[in-house]
């Protein structure tokens, strides 16, 4: 997968997910912000939708080709473990920071695949899938940032996406805006309070 490493003086490990027409580049100020001394993995979306790089497909807004989903969430968690031989991070200390599309594939992450991530900061997420049973979450700590207003990720949908984490072991801290799908700098510096609370 495209990616950028750089490695921080931490043993902590930040994953990059852009969001829909993103790039590995997007999200690297908010690293900076969230943990500036953390290793960072940014990784560019393998499927293109009318050119824009996304992580999975999907049948139209809002519906996600499901299988397709599963497969590129596989191919992520093998490629996170190949990037911590590669690159010598800690392949049990890796907190993804994603947004809308992004945050959807991290979701999908902790959804699918064991211990595939310590820790997951997700702007704008929906739930990546329904009715499946998922693994214990019970070590793990999520951030859900949602907006009130949000015409993509309904209130309901960041509801449900707090009540399947938690039932299911997460630590959830589910925090409200009121700016549509944007990503704002106040969602961002409350994530960064709530990264600095655990850790």
């Amino acid at each position: 997968m495209k990616h950028i490493f750089n490695e921080g003086t931490s043993d902590r490990t930040l994953l990059l997910l852009h969001g829909t027409g993103g790039t590995e580049q997007d999200l690297l100020p908010l690293a900076e912000i969230i943990d500036p001394t953390a290793n960072v993995l940014s990784v560019k979306g393998n499927v293109s939708e009318n050119g824009m790089a996304r992580f999975f497909r999907r049948l139209e807004e809002g519906v996600f080709d499901e299988e397709d989903l599963i497969k590129q969430t596989t191919e992520l968690n093998e490629f996170l473990s190949e990037a911590a031989d590669k690159y010598k991070f800690d392949r049990a200390n890796i907190v993804a920071i994603g947004y809308s599309n992004g945050a959807n594939i991290a979701g999908s992450l902790l959804f699918h695949h064991e211990q595939a991530l310590k820790g997951a900061i997700l702007h704008h997420p929906m739930v990546p899938r329904r009715n499946i049973t998922l693994p214990d979450l019970k070590s793990v700590d999520v951030f859900i940032g949602a907006g009130h207003n949000d015409p993509l990720c309904k209130e309901a949908e960041s509801k449900e996406l707090y009540k399947v984490l938690e039932d299911n072991g997460a630590d959830v801290t589910l925090h409200w805006e009121n700016q549509g799908h944007q990503l704002t700098r106040s969602e961002v510096d409350a994530a960064k309070v709530w990264y600095e609370k655990k850790y």
